[in-house]
């Protein structure tokens, strides 16, 4: 784990105006009965298509992924980058394509629909055929999938992610949504599908949506988001605004036991970093999708 070494910015300096209103809930979340799929995404579709067979025929409508190993021929992504349209807090950069086959090291997906077709968002870690390490947003419907990659799901019946506009960020963003249908004699975990709004600290966040729930352990499974720079555990600074993050790992533990979430980044300047978060230090840039499942301890 590594941090740029510039200036340290306050927290105070760490909280971005955003083009809208800012909303009174600063945390969306729901809760249902939860289970873990393991599938292989197939070579010749999106990465969109790919995700989205599997899960359709269970009829999951939230998902939380993480995916590994194989390859994408073509990848097609997007960088963090500061906004120049004078309104949104953050933005995108241009469209990188890399020509060759490109390794995917680790990845996390949020799974859901956009405009009623199945939609994902995804940040992940992959090897370039020239030698070099990259991070970013990956496009989900011009992304192929080469060689087959490794997934597993942890999803909910009762719960929809929905991509739709949101008015605080101007973006469209995935939020959790409940469905009317509900499946009261399944069996398995609790999870709780999230989404945290910005300016928000994660830790403190993911310790409010547990209380709200009842939780008192919880792993992160799968989610993504963003973070204006961060605060790692050890003293490691990144100083940025927009940035791209997915959860390594997670769990949520009030009391004797503290919470730990460990992450990877990529800032504006193409940076990869990844370590523990500090706690009160770390607040979301535009939005933080997350899934949590319930267990009874601690897992250390």
């Amino acid at each position: 784990m590594a941090g740029k070494a510039v200036r340290r910015l306050r927290v105070s300096d760490r909280s971005l105006i955003q083009p809208g209103p800012v909303a009174a809930q600063r945390f969306e979340s729901f809760e249902g009965k939860g289970r873990k799929l393991e599938f292989t995404l197939a070579p010749g579709l999106s990465i969109n298509d790919a995700i989205a067979r599997p899960l359709l025929a269970e009829n999951i409508r939230a998902a939380a992924l993480a995916i590994e190993d194989g390859s994408f021929a073509p990848l097609h992504y997007l960088m963090p980058a500061l906004s120049t349209d004078g309104v949104h807090a953050a933005w995108y950069s241009g469209q990188y394509s890399p020509m060759d086959e490109t390794e995917l090291e680790r990845g996390n997906v949020t799974f859901g629909e956009r405009d009623g077709a199945p939609f994902i968002h995804c940040h992940a870690i992959w090897n370039e055929a020239d030698g070099s390490r990259n991070a970013g947003h990956i496009l989900p419907h011009e992304t192929i999938v080469s060689q087959p990659i490794r997934a597993t799901a942890w999803a909910v019946d009762s719960i929809a992610m929905v991509s739709e506009p949101d008015e605080e960020t101007g973006f469209t963003l995935f939020h959790p949504v409940p469905l009317n249908e509900l499946k009261t004699d399944q069996q398995g975990p609790r999870m709780v599908f999230a989404r945290i709004a910005p300016n928000e600290d994660i830790i403190e966040s993911l310790e409010a949506i547990c209380r709200k729930h009842g939780i008192e352990h919880a792993l992160v499974r799968g989610s993504v988001g963003s973070l204006i720079g961060a605060r790692y555990l050890g003293g490691s600074i990144v100083d940025d605004i927009a940035t791209e993050v997915f959860v390594l790992e997670g769990i949520v533990s009030e009391g004797a036991a503290a919470t730990r979430l460990e992450i990877a980044m990529v800032d504006t300047h193409g940076t990869i970093t990844r370590g523990f978060l500090e706690r009160g230090d770390n607040p979301v840039c535009i939005t933080f999708e997350l899934c949590l499942e319930e267990i009874a301890r601690p897992m250390w």
